[in-house]
């Protein structure tokens, strides 16, 4: 998956608004304890931190 995509991705599920809010403030423990931005900046997939994300908040199968 593209990072274009992933954000995209991001910003269809939070909004505009709370995407990258959540994407700084929210730790996950399916990510090593890291937030989204420290997942990318360590090398991890935008489709696994991705996976992670829906698991953690519970996005619909339709939108995965």
């Amino acid at each position: 998956m593209r990072l274009t995509v992933f954000w995209q991705r991001m910003t269809d599920h939070f909004g505009s608004g709370y995407a990258d809010t959540f994407a700084s403030d929210h730790v996950m423990a399916g990510l090593g304890g890291r937030t989204v931005h420290q997942a990318l900046d360590a090398g991890w997939e935008a489709k696994d931190v991705w996976r992670v994300v829906c698991t953690a908040v519970d996005v619909p199968d339709e939108k995965r």
